[in-house]
């Protein structure tokens, strides 16, 4: 029944679910904030629990996904990759190159990878593209030309682009939102939610974020918590937190076997790219 005034659920009462945790039912608001000063204590710890089984779940790959041309996972280093400039889609740089070699042994002009359609000219050509993608709710482009933005000082400018982005879930744009709060850039300088979008990022298998968030941890004598974000990095292939577990295991925080699974998931995530 209704953790407030008791009143059983019947035909014409339905019982909600706590906003924040999944403990206690309430037949009104108003009964819900009666019982808040009982409930807020058991509540807050609860909320607590639930976020950490959302933040520690292991991301089934990292935020870059896969080529949608190979369909393989795209690395880490965004150097293997490419962002087209007509569809914003991002390419790994294999399927770029064999698109070359068969323009030129077909003759053909350059043309996008993915789309086919052919590239942009000149800056203009593909900020008109970039925007025409915007339109669509491509959170690529908005993320895009947050950075653009971001690249000229115009940190208001790049923090709208890079919140739209976010709600659409894009983790990239969560982590510039945590690294925008941080510094206080275009926005209040805020730890809180610079935490908060650090985790969002984590979440979306952002490996710089989820490592960001162990090394924070660490400082803060959390070293349970540091070493689960450092091993859930480090099995997505990022190579900075496999040094900061080796770091760990000489110190003493971290098995000899949580060590040696790290490295064999690590090399696993750096293979299949």
């Amino acid at each position: 029944g209704c953790a407030s005034c008791g009143v059983a659920v019947i035909d014409d009462i339905k019982l909600t679910k706590c906003t924040d945790c999944d403990l206690v039912q309430y037949c009104t608001d108003a009964c819900q904030k009666e019982h808040k000063s009982q409930h807020e204590e058991e509540c807050k710890k609860r909320a607590a629990e639930l976020r950490d089984e959302i933040l520690f779940k292991q991301p089934e790959g990292t935020h870059r996904g896969d080529c949608p041309i190979c369909c393989l996972p795209l690395a880490i280093d965004r150097t293997k990759s490419i962002m087209t400039s007509c569809c914003c889609k991002v390419i790994c740089k294999g399927c770029a190159h064999a698109n070359v070699l068969r323009e030129r042994k077909e003759k053909l002009g350059h043309s996008c990878p993915f789309c086919r359609k052919p590239l942009p000219s000149t800056d203009k050509q593909c900020d008109k593209q970039t925007m025409k993608r915007i339109a669509a709710n491509d959170p690529g482009a908005m993320r895009r030309k947050g950075k653009q933005q971001h690249e000229k000082g115009d940190y208001r400018s790049a923090f709208e682009y890079y919140t739209r982005a976010a709600e659409l879930g894009d983790a990239d744009a969560q982590y510039e939102l945590a690294r925008l709060y941080e510094f206080g850039k275009g926005v209040e300088k805020d730890g809180g939610k610079a935490i908060y979008h650090l985790e969002e990022a984590a979440i979306g298998g952002h490996p710089s974020a989820r490592r960001t968030l162990g090394w924070i941890e660490w400082e803060n004598g959390n070293t349970e918590r540091a070493m689960k974000h450092l091993v859930i990095a480090a099995s997505l292939g990022d190579d900075d937190s496999i040094k900061l577990l080796m770091k760990a295991f000489r110190s003493g925080l971290v098995s000899k076997d949580d060590l040696a699974s790290a490295l064999r998931a690590h090399q696993a995530a750096v293979d299949a790219t």
